[in-house]
């Protein structure tokens, strides 16, 4: 009870360290987030309006690849990114965009399945009677797009969850450097361990109430 009443209070006085921490996490979350939606979107779009052989188990693949463990992903960029890697000549392996990278990747099969899963929740009908009004095929495909708009807005806001509660990760190419890498999940991880359970707490609860923004969001959005 003593370590939950300091962490009210350093949320109270907007503590530096826990503002800080918690807009890195925002802000290399939601870039992530943001990049990946821009490269799904259009390629979830081209896989579900196109027919080609092989595309059943392409959609296999990748709601397979929701289940992707994050220290995989983690462990992949560290091997790729390290000074011995084939990228090591980048630099950027402990940086906000190692991390950011990491985070797309793993959202990015996610995105991808659920905006396909979106426009294929759009009625034949409505495709049938565009086209039977003689919109043309660039006419329909946005037609679709509108209609799937809402549930293809929630898909980004599971992403953008997924981003931002991963721990893995977010530590292997990130470092978990104080003042430069830090995010909300591997502080947490990090000063459990130490137990320093009054800056854990802070931003714990700062998680689930972001947790419960999403939520809320994606309940309204569901009902439109």
């Amino acid at each position: 009870m003593d370590g939950l009443t300091k962490a009210i209070e350093l949320l109270i006085s907007f503590d530096p360290e826990v503002m800080e921490i918690a807009g890195r996490s925002l802000s290399i979350s939601g870039i992530a987030c943001l990049l990946a939606s821009l490269i799904c979107i259009p390629l979830g779009s081209l896989i579900h309006f196109h027919h080609f052989r092989g595309k059943r188990v392409l959609i296999n693949i990748i709601h397979t690849l929701f289940f992707l463990p994050t220290v995989l992903v983690g462990l992949f960029l560290l091997v790729l990114l390290s000074r011995t890697g084939p990228l090591g000549f980048s630099g950027i392996l402990f940086t906000p965009t190692a991390m950011v990278i990491g985070q797309m990747i793993l959202i990015t099969p996610l995105l991808l399945g659920l905006t396909i899963s979106a426009l294929s929740g759009v009625s034949d009908e409505i495709v049938d009677t565009a086209t039977s009004l003689g919109a043309s095929g660039f006419q329909t495909v946005w037609l679709v797009l509108r209609e799937a708009r809402y549930a293809m807005l929630v898909a980004v806001l599971i992403g953008f969850g997924r981003a931002i509660s991963e721990v893995g990760c977010a530590v292997m190419v990130g470092g978990n450097i104080k003042g430069a890498t830090r995010v909300i999940t591997g502080v947490i991880t990090l000063e459990a361990g130490k137990g320093n359970l009054e800056l854990a707490m802070a931003l714990g609860i700062i998680l689930l109430f972001l947790a419960l923004i999403i939520n809320i969001v994606l309940n309204r959005l569901q009902q439109r």
